[in-house]
């Protein structure tokens, strides 16, 4: 029997999203990983017939499943550790590339639960900070020399860096992780901005401090260069994966679509883009700067970070030849080194 002509375009519909989406899951092989999803559970959840009901749903019931793991747990350290993960998975539930806004608006708030959860459990001096720009997690001794905030991306979240996190927890240093505007749990009801530097103002006025470091990943690099030549109170600055600047003209569809949504429409994620540049203002950062690019995180239409450390007073540069882009996939080769540089950077005698 003939096969409908309806019905075998809607097959061949599937087959092609089917491909796409199979498509974008390996290429954030190793984001997923490096941020610390389990990756036999990750191939498993994008490999398979999870995938079915969508990306978002797949991902939330990963998420779920770790849950239920928390409530079974022997002990607080497992319990604390199981809901950690499990906020990894409603992270990456909202990264989709089949946008459903109320699963992923919800699963961006399952991901703050939980991780709120576990910081009760594993850190219950961690603090909930929030303002009208920004929510976040301030972890770490009361009496640290120096406070890092930890600047997310076009589509990350506070959730997502755990382990640049730990790496700065592990030297002593207090950390900000934090959503903006756009970003982790207040992406459902706000937009990304370009002027960032208003966003760390408002939260070093919060913290209470004379002086922060930033550390900024993907398009939060951007955010903290930018932030740190027109924000005085930024005493150093590491990027990892930031970009130097945009053309919307060049960048892949899948990217452009992701930054209207982030943005609220096209023309606005096209103004946003010719906003991406940090050409003019890198004389500016007066601070350490260390920039970190992966030597295979090639996009079109970004250009990455060396020109920004040349333009910069104090830019230092550090390529990882095999890295991707946010360098997932090669932690050993710069995560310990810049955790030391912005620990040096912030607390060595005689550092303004």
């Amino acid at each position: 029997m003939r096969r409908a002509p309806a019905a075998a375009a809607d097959t061949a519909t599937a087959t092609a999203t089917a491909s796409a989406v199979a498509a974008v899951a390996e290429e954030r092989f190793s984001r997923a990983t490096g941020a610390g999803l389990d990756p036999h559970e990750y191939r498993w959840v994008t490999a398979g017939p999870a995938l079915a009901d969508g990306w978002a749903e797949a991902f939330a019931a990963m998420g779920r499943r770790h849950l239920a793991r928390a409530e079974r747990a022997a002990s607080a350290l497992s319990e604390g550790g199981h809901l950690q993960v499990a906020a990894r998975w409603f992270h990456f539930a909202t990264l989709g590339p089949d946008p459903r806004g109320r699963a992923q608006a919800r699963a961006a708030g399952e991901a703050d639960a939980a991780m709120g959860r576990a910081l009760a459990l594993l850190e219950p001096g961690a603090r909930r900070i929030e303002g009208p720009s920004f929510a976040g997690w301030l972890r770490g001794p009361a009496d640290a020399a120096a406070t890092v905030v930890v600047v997310p991306g076009l589509d990350s979240g506070k959730e997502e860096f755990h382990a640049v996190t730990r790496a700065l927890l592990d030297r002593g240093l207090t950390v900000f992780a934090m959503d903006g505007p756009g970003q982790g749990v207040l992406a459902p009801h706000s937009t990304l901005r370009p002027d960032y530097e208003r966003v760390v103002a408002g939260v070093v006025d919060a913290l209470g401090v004379d002086r922060v470091g930033l550390i900024g990943l993907s398009l939060g690099g951007w955010y903290a260069a930018r932030s740190a030549a027109l924000e005085p109170r930024v005493a150093a600055v590491a990027t990892v994966s930031g970009p130097l600047r945009l053309d919307w003209d060049g960048l892949p569809p899948v990217l452009r679509e992701l930054l209207a949504r982030r943005v609220g429409g096209a023309e606005r994620a096209r103004a946003f883009t010719g906003r991406v540049d940090l050409s003019g203002v890198a004389p500016d950062i007066a601070c350490p700067l260390l920039v970190v690019d992966g030597g295979r995180d090639v996009i079109p239409g970004v250009v990455n970070g060396a020109g920004l450390a040349a333009l910069a007073p104090r830019g230092e540069y550090l390529l990882v030849p095999h890295g991707e882009h946010l360098l997932g996939n090669a932690h050993p080769h710069w995560l310990a080194r810049t955790a030391d540089w912005l620990a040096e950077a912030l607390t060595a005698p005689g550092r303004p």
